[in-house]
């Protein structure tokens, strides 16, 4: 952990007024999240997006870094780790969205970078339908992809079952939670969310000592949709926080699912529109999610490709690979950083190296040697 580059990162979280766009703008404008704070209120104001009053509020702002400080001591103490948007190990998936948090904390042992993350949300009022659904569909995938991450909310109803069966299945389980890591809500889950720290985790937007506040609960459902390659709605009534975290889902372009149910379940209404609208695929079983997301059974995986030898690959060409081999997967925008050159042109490259058969493109923009 790099205490003094850290303080900087949550010192720009704790900005009134600079959400994550702004904060992005920023450090895309001046180099680092450092050099905000050391900067004049001259340059602020002529940064695109920023303007006067909003560079006043920005150099007004007293006291923030002896704040970040104090978080970190609390980080030090309760074994919470903090990953900012620009590390490798912030989840990939979640950086492509726009309004990605800038700072994920982090509670567990979590992997964020695997290949598989579904998640799984639905009414906190979850019917003997709902859990027999969601039970059967994450036991079902468990048994063919052990690498799976069930991602949700911690919330009561489908979301703890999503938790628990998970942890029963040995996945790796997820809880976005709309609090920071120094409470956890609801109470009632905590020895879940015990358990789910050694097979998982605890993640969170938040710096502790964060008020319960519903919009937080809100907001944290994008960073579900955010996080995951699918989103399974099991059950929902007409309104509730599992379609909003569907829309969020699709406004990322990710694959949204849903189980249907009765046409007079007042907890299937949400799903039943969801497919009726065509917003969402139907699910029934573990086998529609794999047809949905093309995810191959490890029984039953194709022969690989051969690849071109080293000698017919572009110097360019050959520094991918050699990069790949050392990473084993990255992200194209990691590519494109550790090598110093424009994403377009990493792009075109990745895709001769496709058609050669010497690299493998996964979902969400991840590259491995084929």
């Amino acid at each position: 952990m790099n205490e003094s580059k850290l303080k900087y990162q949550i010192g720009l979280t704790l900005i009134k007024g600079v959400g994550a766009s702004t904060a992005k703008k920023l450090i895309a404008a001046l180099g680092d999240e450092e050099a905000i704070f050391k900067t004049n209120k001259h340059l602020l104001e002529h940064i695109p997006g920023i303007g006067k009053t909003l560079s006043s509020q920005i150099m007004a702002q007293a006291g923030i870094l002896d704040r970040a400080e104090r978080e970190i001591e609390f980080m030090l103490k309760n074994d919470v780790t903090a990953h900012f948007y620009t590390d490798k190990t912030y989840p990939f998936r979640l950086r492509e969205c726009c309004d990605s948090p800038i700072i994920l904390y982090q509670k567990g042992n979590a992997e964020f970078n695997r290949q598989k993350y579904l998640g799984i949300v639905g009414t906190r009022k979850m019917t003997p339908y709902g859990k027999i659904h969601c039970e059967n569909i994450i036991s079902e995938l468990a048994r063919k992809y052990p690498d799976l991450t069930i991602v949700s909310g911690l919330a009561y109803g489908v979301d703890i079952c999503a938790h628990k069966k998970s942890l029963e299945m040995n996945l790796q389980t997820i809880g976005v939670v709309g609090h920071g890591l120094d409470q956890l809500y609801p109470a009632a889950h905590k020895q879940t969310a015990d358990k789910m720290l050694k097979q998982g985790g605890l993640v969170s937007e938040y710096t502790s000592g964060t008020v319960l506040d519903r919009n937080n609960f809100v907001a944290r459902n994008r960073i579900i949709a955010g996080m995951c390659d699918a989103v399974l709605v099991v059950e929902s009534g007409e309104r509730g926080g599992a379609l909003l975290t569907a829309e969020f889902a699709d406004s990322y372009n990710r694959d949204v699912c849903a189980i249907p149910g009765r046409t007079n379940d007042p907890y299937s209404i949400g799903c039943n529109n969801l497919i009726k609208k065509n917003k969402a695929t139907m699910i029934e079983c573990a086998e529609d999610i794999e047809l949905l997301m093309n995810w191959e059974n490890p029984q039953n995986k194709k022969q690989p490709v051969q690849t071109f030898l080293f000698s017919e690959l572009l110097p360019e060409e050959q520094i991918i690979i050699e990069l790949l081999r050392k990473e084993g997967q990255m992200h194209i925008d990691h590519i494109a950083r550790e090598l110093q050159m424009p994403v377009n042109k990493i792009s075109g490259l990745l895709l001769e190296l496709e058609f050669k058969g010497s690299v493998r493109c996964m979902p969400g923009g991840i590259y491995m040697l084929a």
